[in-house]
């Protein structure tokens, strides 16, 4: 009986292990589809629109400012008052030339008459050539005075008339640097003017960043309010010396198109961009290291399976790898999960993964 039994228990161990093994389950991963790149992202930088050529204009003459007409933001047209000036010391100046000149035209009078008489006394021979050539020259003397004394009276109305400080051109008042009651200098700068008409983009760049810009770099300028609104750029002059303390230039950029919105002083974003030989970045969760050498999981999306396939790294960073070839666009690979993987295992792409 034993004997049989021993037998018995000997074919069901035979027939367990004829038995086929237990199928691999499904695992799901997460993954991404491959897209090559076809430009650098080089920075994204605040900035402003201004006008490309602006004024600091100012009084011709010294003086207290009386009045400002107009204030920053103001639309001006040529000719608009924009602030005047204390015209006291101007209408006495002009007051004391005027009394120069009428006394100057009195002595003219007596010089004229004193020569004809002395002509008429020399005609007669009864005058001496010396005092005849005495009141010429008083006449001639006299006459340049009289010159003299009205050009006084117009410098002087020329004075009166620059304690009016009047727009040049058409434009926009942008900044005032003195105020009413001040007392300021001949030519000192108070008031800015900005020429509406040519506007551009100004950033400041990173001293490193400027030196490595290429030729071809692109700027898109958007406006912060409302980022739809975007046009694109290119460099027109940059400084040539970095500011002191933040180690930046300034840089002044030509648009392509001004849209409307983009008014004096709107705040911007600036990206910078440049084209690139097309590359395809990779999550650094997507990579794996096997005996030193970099590889990656491609998905076949048709089998539900993983394959292996060596990959070679141009560049990396914290998140990110660079690579040169193994991978092209279109291709599904595994972002999370690559060490546990085995060759031709079933997968289950997450439905969250982007297409």
């Amino acid at each position: 009986m034993k004997r049989l039994l021993l037998v018995f228990a000997g074919v069901m161990l035979l027939a367990c292990s004829k038995q086929e093994p237990a199928p691999e389950p499904v695992r799901p991963v997460l993954s991404i589809k491959v897209e090559a790149l076809g430009e650098e992202n080089l920075g994204r930088f605040a900035g402003n629109i201004q006008a490309r050529y602006e004024s600091n204009v100012g009084f011709r003459v010294p003086g207290r400012i009386a009045s400002r007409s107009v204030d920053v933001g103001a639309e001006v047209d040529k000719g608009a008052l924009l602030a005047t000036l204390d015209p006291t010391d101007q209408q006495n100046q002009l007051r004391s030339a005027e009394g120069n000149l009428a006394s100057i035209k009195a002595q003219l009078i007596n010089a004229q008459a004193s020569a004809r008489r002395q002509q008429e006394l020399f005609d007669r021979g009864v005058g001496s050539q010396a005092q005849l050539d005495s009141a010429q020259t008083d006449l001639k003397t006299t006459q340049a005075s009289l010159d003299q004394a009205v050009a006084a009276v117009n410098q002087a109305k020329d004075q009166l008339n620059y304690v009016e400080l009047r727009a040049d051109h058409k434009a926009v008042v942008t900044a005032w640097n003195a105020e009413a009651g001040q007392v300021v200098t001949a030519g000192q700068q108070v008031v800015t003017l900005a020429q509406p008409d040519i506007k551009e983009a100004v950033i400041d760049l990173p001293d490193t960043l400027v030196d490595q810009l290429p030729e071809d770099v692109v700027f898109q300028v958007a406006s912060q309010l409302n980022p739809e609104i975007t046009t694109t750029a290119t460099i027109r002059e940059v400084e040539p010396q970095a500011e002191s303390t933040t180690r930046t230039r300034r840089a002044r950029l030509t648009l392509t198109e001004t849209p409307a919105a983009f008014r004096l002083g709107t705040a911007i974003s600036v990206t910078l961009s440049s084209a690139i030989k097309p590359r395809i970045e990779l999550p650094l969760s997507a990579l794996q290291e096997v005996e030193g050498k970099p590889r990656i999981w491609l998905v076949d999306v048709r089998t539900q399976t993983v394959a292996p396939r060596d990959v070679r790294i141009i560049s990396r960073t914290d998140s990110t790898v660079v690579v040169a070839s193994g991978v092209k666009s279109g291709e599904r690979i595994v972002t999370a999960g690559v060490n546990s993987l085995k060759p031709g295992q079933k997968v289950k792409v997450d439905e969250g993964s982007p297409q």
